[in-house]
């Protein structure tokens, strides 16, 4: 019989999008289909997918859910995920989902936030029991979801009896706290808050009920599930995480190829492939360009993409681009975030016109551009999950320089005499959050950019690793038939 798997997210790439979580739930369902497996994805019907007029089929039936002392009506929509046969299910709540942003707005999270996600995840549920979905495991993702595993042993317990739970974590920083009052709204007994299961410093956390209740918990990758078990990356939660620890797994995420590949990429000006550049030397000359930067391949060219957040290590961007400023070298840089680093960067890049192209924004052509033209890709995170722009970087001959922390620990081998000799390397790496390590590394980066011969041959065995999907998605399939 064939296992069915019901992914839950708040995000779902190509449909509404503000990060790594989307690509994930966008590409893994298709993996696991691919594998033999039944997939399907619930999601939010966001005002972002409405006005981007997808081909989506309106149901027949609708939901219905008490909220408190509301009742709820609920439209279900379907679509398909592109390139391939995965069914999508959009839960219409226009009052709750029907919004700009998904989250909230520059200035600050929706203060409806608690009772959106539980309606979403009540919605889940919901869809599951009414339309009679055939579900094995029930694949959650992040808080938006967490309180799908509680609910399954509570208020669905005899709906969702012989099906497990499995709650993926892409960045514990984010556990959806809220109010202690907004307890009611969850129709839970008030039994349940309570420091073994929802209850965090006096007040409501759903990550926390979801790692208690959970009967399988995934992180992104293998360095990260160790990190969140300690107090410095344990974001609070490192004691719940480690009495659990025997239901954590670390499974790395992968990459989808058919997207993200330089021999097919249709964003970029040229396609290349290891075995003929030539095209990367064109994608460089126009970033060069359009970033208004000097054309000149001679030139080492650092990309950095991301939020422009601590976590991202904006901080030791900037001053490792200021005390390069004096060298041959270029920075293209894209993202947004917090205002005192996209201020701290505008500075620099007046300052620098000529060695800095700075882009407060998110634009998917550029971002494509970026990976295909830069020679190397800074990524100094604070922390990191997995990462996934370090892997684009490896797909593109852009070689990574990172910091050795989560996903980036797990994905990049540094270069030096050793690994260089037996052909292991792939990017550089440095240990200690500290600009004096990232700059010198930087520096080691440059140095073997010089040597022509050894840099075309680290960019080819970088460009030929596999971290698709098809690889991580058979981590899952395990996962799930332990279960």
């Amino acid at each position: 019989m064939t296992m069915k798997v019901l992914m839950a997210s708040p995000e779902v790439a190509p449909f509404a999008k503000t990060g790594g979580l989307a690509d994930v739930v966008g590409a893994l369902p298709r993996a696991l289909a691919d594998n033999g497996l039944e997939a399907c994805v619930v999601m939010p019907l966001h005002r972002v997918v409405k006005q981007a007029n997808y081909k989506l089929e309106k149901l027949d039936h609708t939901l219905s859910l008490k909220i408190g002392d509301k009742t709820i009506s609920i439209a279900v929509h379907v679509g398909q995920l592109p390139n391939s046969d995965v069914p999508v299910y959009f839960l219409e709540m226009d009052h709750y989902f029907d919004r700009e942003f998904l989250y909230g707005t520059p200035n600050g999270d929706y203060k409806d936030n608690c009772e959106r996600f539980i309606v979403f995840s009540l919605g889940v549920l919901e869809l599951v029991k009414s339309a009679n979905l055939q579900v094995d495991v029930i694949h959650c993702h992040d808080w938006q979801a967490a309180l799908i595993p509680l609910y399954m042993k509570t208020i669905y317990r005899q709906m969702a009896e012989g099906m497990k739970s499995v709650l993926t974590i892409h960045n514990l920083d984010y556990q959806g706290t809220f109010w202690h009052w907004d307890m009611p709204l969850t129709g839970l007994d008030w039994k349940h808050f309570n420091w073994k299961e929802l209850e965090f410093y006096g007040k409501l956390n759903f990550l926390k009920g979801g790692l208690v209740y959970a009967d399988a918990i995934t992180t992104v990758s293998k360095g990260y599930a160790r990190e969140i078990q300690t107090r410095e990356f344990g974001c609070g939660l490192e004691g719940v995480i480690q009495e659990r620890n025997s239901r954590l797994t670390g499974i790395v995420n992968g990459i989808d190829y058919e997207t993200w590949n330089p021999a097919t990429d249709r964003l970029i000006p040229a396609r290349f492939t290891p075995a003929n550049l030539a095209g990367k030397e064109k994608c460089k000359a126009a970033l060069q360009k359009q970033s208004r930067l000097t054309v000149d391949k001679r030139i080492p060219l650092i990309g950095f993409i991301g939020r422009l957040a601590g976590q991202k290590g904006v901080d030791l961007v900037a001053s490792c681009i200021e005390r390069l400023a004096d060298r041959e070298v270029q920075f293209v840089i894209l993202g947004a975030g917090e205002a005192k680093f996209q201020e701290m960067l505008a500075a620099i890049r007046d300052k620098h016109p000529d060695k800095v192209s700075l882009n407060l924004a998110f634009n998917e052509n550029l971002a494509h551009l970026i990976e295909a033209g830069s020679d190397m890709f800074l990524m100094p995170s604070r922390y990191e999950p997995c990462g996934l722009n370090q892997l684009y970087s490896l797909k593109y001959g852009t070689l990574p320089i990172v910091r050795e922390t989560g996903g980036l620990a797990d994905t990049v081998v540094d270069s030096n005499p050793e690994t260089l000799k037996y052909g292991t390397a792939s990017g550089f790496v440095f240990r200690d959050y500290d600009v004096e390590q990232c700059l010198k590394t930087i520096e080691r980066a440059l140095a073997l950019y010089a040597d022509r011969k050894k840099w075309t041959a680290l960019m080819k065995r970088a460009m030929k690793q596999d971290w698709s999907w098809k690889r991580s998605a058979k981590e899952y399939i395990d996962l799930y038939c332990r279960l």
